[in-house]
């Protein structure tokens, strides 16, 4: 299994800790937003004496919601075509074991979300990638390329929309170009739409489900975590009107039993937050992705594009290598006795040597800690003795 790059520097932090520095967690996704109050008030006040096993493909009560749900945003499905998963991780999981043998192919477009190469390798699964490149914003990839690598063992196409870890939000006609590469293929397209409510600037989300005629083809991955800022509570969602994947999947989640009950409880009240919540996150974000890629960009070396969805960005940093510094930034720097943890690139890439000069930078704290943090790395850029012009 590969290390993660979001937390396998997570050692140097600690001891960046114990020597009273303050480190900015720039690594990894997990949002300073509150959780909504009445997903805590539902899990405080949950009147069962005995926290029993749910159905293995989560409660039904929860399932008939999360379909009323979709519904209301121009999904048309029902409770019987999605399982509630151990987050959207086991989502993941769950479908590629469901659909693709050992040894065949996924395609995915790099940089990406550098679970999808772990969760593989658990399946036996080949990733093949398709690389975007930051000049462009990391759009998606030519058809063209795509084309060039489906084998009679490619099972499946993955994309993760808006992007982690670039921020890139595809667009209705690149997702229908998928939709139309799929269907001449006869393979699956996987959807990661996990951040489906972080669309900026006026942008609008489309999601896979909504292609026509691809009805069999789809499977969706969602989560809780990101949403309502609850990722500790480990619920996410299956969805495909695909009913074999569906009846298939249901066998791996019988195997590990049930999703989490608290967790299930959190989520289905989570569904009646209201409006105003996602209002003020959401200008809380582009405030905060203002400032970063405002700040990002006026340090010299640095290009920083600016994302259009989720609450990531990947960065070309001006230095040998973006996993020595990210390393050498937490164990052997420090500026007004604070330090950044950042994700090295690296890691999100499947073909070896590239995002050597990037790292994941996740926009996930408030203004005033966003402000320590560029002011940290842009310090730590100055005196780095393997910086590069």
């Amino acid at each position: 299994m590969p290390a993660s790059p979001i937390r396998k520097l997570v050692p140097f932090a600690e001891e960046a800790k114990k020597k009273g520095r303050k480190v900015y967690h720039l690594n990894i996704g997990q949002p300073d937003i509150k959780t909504p109050e009445v997903a805590r008030d539902a899990v405080k006040n949950m009147p069962d004496l005995v926290i029993e096993y749910s159905h293995s493909a989560g409660n039904e009560s929860y399932r008939h919601k999360l379909a009323a749900f979709y519904q209301g945003i121009g999904i048309d499905v029902d409770h019987t075509e999605m399982l509630v998963t151990t987050g959207g991780s086991e989502a993941i999981s769950f479908a590629l074991m469901s659909t693709v043998n050992p040894d065949e192919e996924v395609i995915v477009p790099e940089p990406f979300y550098a679970n999808y190469n772990g969760f593989s390798v658990a399946a036996g699964v080949k990733v093949v990638p398709i690389t975007s490149d930051i000049n462009s914003g990391f759009a998606l990839p030519p058809i063209e390329e795509f084309e060039k690598v489906i084998t009679s063992k490619t099972r499946g196409i993955i994309i993760c929309n808006p992007n982690n870890p670039t921020g890139y939000l595809y667009s209705q006609e690149e997702i229908e170009a998928l939709g139309e590469i799929v269907k001449k293929h006869d393979i699956y397209l996987f959807s990661d739409e996990v951040y489906r409510e972080f669309c900026y600037d006026g942008e609008k989300h489309f999601s896979a489900m909504d292609l026509e005629g691809l009805e069999e083809h789809v499977v969706m991955f969602d989560s809780v975590s990101k949403r309502y800022s609850m990722c500790g509570v480990r619920i996410g969602t299956l969805v495909s009107k695909n009913k074999e994947v569906i009846s298939t999947a249901l066998k791996f989640a019988q195997a590990r039993l049930s999703p989490p009950s608290y967790g299930q409880v959190a989520g289905e009240a989570a569904l009646d937050t209201p409006p105003s919540y996602f209002e003020e996150v959401y200008s809380e974000y582009i405030e905060r992705r203002n400032f970063m890629v405002e700040a990002l960009n006026k340090i010299p070396g640095v290009i920083c594009p600016t994302p259009r969805g989720a609450f990531y960005t990947v960065v070309h940093l001006p230095v040998d290598d973006a996993d020595r510094f990210s390393q050498w930034i937490l164990s052997d720097f420090d500026y007004n006795n604070q330090t950044v943890m950042m994700a090295p690139a690296s890691g999100f890439y499947s073909t070896p040597g590239l995002g050597k000069q990037e790292v994941r930078i996740a926009y996930v704290l408030k203004k005033e800690d966003l402000v320590h943090a560029m002011e940290t790395l842009a310090e730590a850029l100055k005196v780095y003795p393997g910086r590069t012009e």
